[in-house]
């Protein structure tokens, strides 16, 4: 059993910290727990900032990841508006908020997530230019978008990524005009490929956006502060009453930098090096979610996970192995979607280059089907689009490494729980 007099500290409020300081409680550690959160609001979880609690479906209270007195009755004592500046690894302490206060550890956790990438082009400093990341972000976006949609007014995405993708379905639902600019050819081409990553091309012209593909924003052009337009790097100006930048997130490994613990090479996605426990270079210091580089033994690299089942199941993982635990941090990576009337789910990990063969079950047509990605003959990922409950065998039929018949994986009349050892 773990010490009562140990103190365990947890840097970042968002769903990972929040997990880990729960299953510590259920795993019965008896200790001091510190849960520091650089926002004001109480940790809550990000899919909704995009999805429901953006189009106005889903009430503010339903993002929290426990009612706010939950903290206070486990005992865990909930630092909000407070930023760590230093870690001391010979101290073994971390130092946070505007008075300085020191606090020593016996374990740390880092799961202080990523920050939105910023537009490096001239008129980022005016107003109606947004990012979306934080749930001020998502509320403030939220009233632009509505205002748009009454005044029939112009948002311009740079990115078509899922962020991207979601705000622009929100937008058309709103009734606002969309365009998106994305330097690739298809929407999501690292992660799904050209293959399915043109059905959301498709998808999104059909409800009225419009793309702008193979090109970047060079500046935004605006009056007395406000935005108008927003030019790209071909010559073309996009009228636009507000911009959307999302191009990505960048894990906040500044902290960590400064502590002298191993980061990842940026061009394997950066983040803190963790190993299989999620420990970094320093045996008492661990990181979960956004920030953290994990080796993962069945795809054979290492992956920096930036979706919400990452945090949900490695803030957990990571309390697990601070208290001792074997741990093993295997998880397939796991994310959905829902725009417009489509509802995706998709397991796995097949970048483009990865994969040989995509198969397809169902009817792409009328966007209801399941896509495999396969390497000779073994599924590397699986996406399930409009079909349900089947996230379970997909994902045993990644992790079971076995050669499936790909004729037999595009039947939809074979049960795939046959095809899954």
């Amino acid at each position: 059993m773990v010490d009562a007099d140990q103190t365990f500290v947890i840097v970042g409020g968002g769903l990972a910290g929040a997990k880990a300081a729960e299953t510590l409680r259920t795993e019965g550690f008896t200790g001091r727990v510190l849960l520091i959160c650089d926002e004001r609001d109480h940790p809550y979880e990000r899919p909704p900032l995009s999805k429901g609690f953006l189009l106005g479906k889903e009430e503010r209270d339903s993002v929290f990841v426990h009612e706010p007195a939950w903290y206070a009755r486990h005992d865990i004592e909930l630092h909000l508006g407070q930023t760590v500046d230093a870690v001391d690894r010979a101290a073994k302490t971390v130092r946070f908020g505007e008075d300085g206060t020191t606090v020593r550890y016996d374990k740390l956790l880092l799961a202080n997530g990523a920050e939105p990438r910023r537009l490096d082009i001239p008129g980022t400093d005016l107003l109606g230019v947004h990012h979306l990341r934080r749930l001020a972000h998502a509320e403030r976006l939220k009233g632009v978008l509505a205002s748009l949609g009454r005044d029939n007014g112009h948002l311009v995405i740079a990115g078509a990524g899922w962020i991207g993708l979601e705000v622009a379905a929100a937008a058309r639902e709103y009734g606002a005009e969309v365009t998106v600019v994305h330097r690739g050819r298809t929407p999501l081409h690292s992660v799904l490929g050209p293959e399915l990553g043109q059905l959301f091309a498709d998808l999104h012209s059909e409800h009225g956006v419009r793309f702008h593909f193979g090109a970047t924003l060079t500046g935004i052009t605006g009056q007395d502060g406000v935005v108008l337009a927003a030019r790209t790097d071909d010559g073309e100006e996009h009228p636009a009453h507000a911009v959307l930048a999302a191009i990505g997130a960048a894990p906040r490994t500044g902290l960590a930098q400064a502590a002298g613990l191993d980061l990842a090479d940026p061009a394997d996605g950066g983040g803190i090096r963790v190993d299989e426990r999620l420990r970094t270079s320093d045996p008492y210091i661990y990181a979960a979610g956004d920030v953290a580089s994990f080796p993962h033994p069945l795809f054979g690299t290492r992956l920096r996970v930036e979706h919400w089942a990452n945090a949900l199941n490695g803030g957990p993982a990571a309390a697990r192995a601070m208290l001792g635990r074997e741990v093993v941090y295997d998880r397939v990576p796991y994310f959905f979607s829902d725009q417009y009337d489509l509802g995706m789910e998709y397991s796995g990990w097949a970048p483009p280059g990865s994969y040989d063969q995509v198969v397809v079950r169902g009817d792409s047509g009328k966007r209801q089907f399941i896509a495999f990605w396969t390497k000779e003959g073994r599924v590397l990922a699986g996406m399930n689009v409009n079909v349900w409950d089947v996230t379970d065998p997909i994902q045993r039929l990644i992790t079971s490494r076995a050669p499936v018949d790909p004729d037999s994986l595009a039947d939809p009349r074979v049960p795939l729980e046959s095809l899954a050892p």
